[in-house]
């Protein structure tokens, strides 16, 4: 949401009602999830798309508006088509083409060999964290990066005789750490887009957090290596790695992402066009075309979750949900001083995104729901743009990082031949970020000052 509709948002009367909608697409969303993990279905809470079960909060949404039909989905529509929304949408399918495109010229796979020809006996463990780590902030996905380094890391963890459950641990710590950090991440794209940010802004205050965490965690990491044997790495491509280092030293530097995303697309597929006689401009524009593909499902949630959230917010919803988590802030800052509401108000934040997560099982889509409110309760309480996406963002993928019924978790237990609950009780890293961005809220940091929205 703009600005603009920050203050338009208040002139609504407070209506409970109007969040049924909500309600709506998390029952079912849950409710069909929880259904089919009972009947030992895999990936339980990915069989029905989160689009379609949005659809009935559509049709409840424009039902419970009191304006005439035509004029409820004209107000859909200007939440469809919100520039936020939309922006948001395009740099979907872009980050989608790169990692199809990088993935189909055998970068990925140059990039993991990089990492394992430079791993010491004694650095497996951290070796596989910063691989995953490196890739997932290059590429912005999670599940993108545990696709491709996961067969790689049990393989050395079965050769090297070291514990499969910690290597996958290791491996969604490094996934959820990129996933969080990199400024072509959904997650980012959602939390930057909602609260209004630069990304590098969002990056720099998002690190000073996620860094002390990782950091102990590859020491933790360090010393749980007992390596016996270290598997030898093929030759080293060099040239299949110079797309992704080239987006994310473009992306740290501030160049803006629409060009970055491009840059990539096109370095990715020159690579290929180049390294491989096989690879051909046919192929390159399928596999763009498969990655926008890829992107199909959070792009239609995206829209339809803007919808929904414009016509909650014009029937006062938003407004509702705004004053009731106030209301808890004010119970937790009796005294009312400006310290303590700005903390309750980071907390109220992080609280929020967090249970939505666990409804959501989706750290994007946890971002996308509580990103309007979040913007709320930001400007009411004095934290910065940056911080309040930085929150967002971290706790997103904190929670997403230890459900047992995330995405995550449940592929990783697939290729290691372990139960979801085993592979989350070592993503340490995970808990080191909820453990340091617990700690940052209660310390005073010269850029959280009560600033103008």
């Amino acid at each position: 949401m703009s600005n603009t509709t920050k203050q338009s948002d208040l002139t609504h009367a407070p209506s409970a009602l109007a969040l049924l909608p909500l309600g709506i697409f998390l029952s079912l969303f849950i409710g069909v999830g929880s259904y089919l993990t009972m009947q030992g279905v895999d990936f339980a809470f990915y069989q029905l798309p989160a689009p379609v079960a949005a659809l009935p909060a559509v049709i409840v949404a424009l039902l419970l508006s009191k304006e005439k039909l035509n004029k409820a989905i004209e107000q859909f529509l200007r939440g469809v088509g919100h520039g936020d929304i939309i922006a948001m949408c395009m740099i979907y399918l872009l980050a989608g083409a790169f990692a199809s495109v990088a993935k189909a010229t055998g970068g990925v796979d140059a990039t993991v060999n990089l990492g394992l020809s430079m791993l010491p006996a004694s650095m497996i463990l951290p070796g596989i964290f910063v691989i995953s780590a490196f890739i997932a902030t290059a590429m912005g996905t999670s599940m993108g990066t545990i696709a491709a380094v996961a067969p790689v890391a049990l393989g050395i963890a079965q050769a090297a005789g070291m514990d499969i459950a910690l290597t996958a641990g290791v491996v969604l710590s490094g996934a959820m750490f990129g996933d969080n950090l990199s400024i072509i991440s959904d997650t980012t794209i959602a939390a930057t887009r909602s609260q209004g940010c630069q990304m590098k802004d969002k990056f720099r205050e998002n690190i000073r957090i996620a860094l002390p965490a990782a950091i102990t965690a590859i020491v933790i990491f360090m010393f749980s290596s007992t390596p016996t044997e270290v598997p030898a790495a093929t030759d080293i491509e060099w040239l299949k790695v110079l797309p992704y280092v080239t987006i994310l030293v473009l992306a740290v530097s501030g160049v803006n992402v629409f060009v970055v995303l491009s840059i990539g697309i096109l370095l990715a597929g020159g690579v290929g066009l180049f390294a491989s006689a096989d690879y051909s401009l046919a192929a390159y524009g399928k596999d763009i075309y498969a990655g926008f593909g890829n992107m199909q499902e959070i792009f239609l949630l995206s829209m339809l979750i803007g919808g929904i959230s414009e016509l909650m917010r014009q029937q006062g919803g938003l407004a509702y949900l705004t004053s009731l988590i106030s209301r808890i802030i004010r119970v937790f800052s009796k005294d009312h001083t400006e310290g303590q509401n700005l903390r309750a108000s980071e907390l109220g934040i992080a609280g929020l995104v967090s249970l939505t997560n666990c409804c959501t099982a989706n750290n994007t889509v946890a971002i996308i729901v509580s990103g309007g409110v979040a913007k709320e309760l930001a400007a009411e309480n004095g934290v910065t743009p940056r911080r309040a996406a930085s929150l967002l963002d971290i706790f997103s993928c904190v929670v997403q990082g230890l459900l047992p019924y995330g995405a995550q978790a449940l592929l990783l237990g697939s290729v290691f031949g372990l139960s979801p609950l085993a592979v989350v009780s070592h993503s340490y890293y995970c808990f080191f970020l909820a453990f340091a961005a617990i700690v940052a809220v209660f310390v005073k940091h010269p850029a959280r000052k009560l600033v103008s929205a």
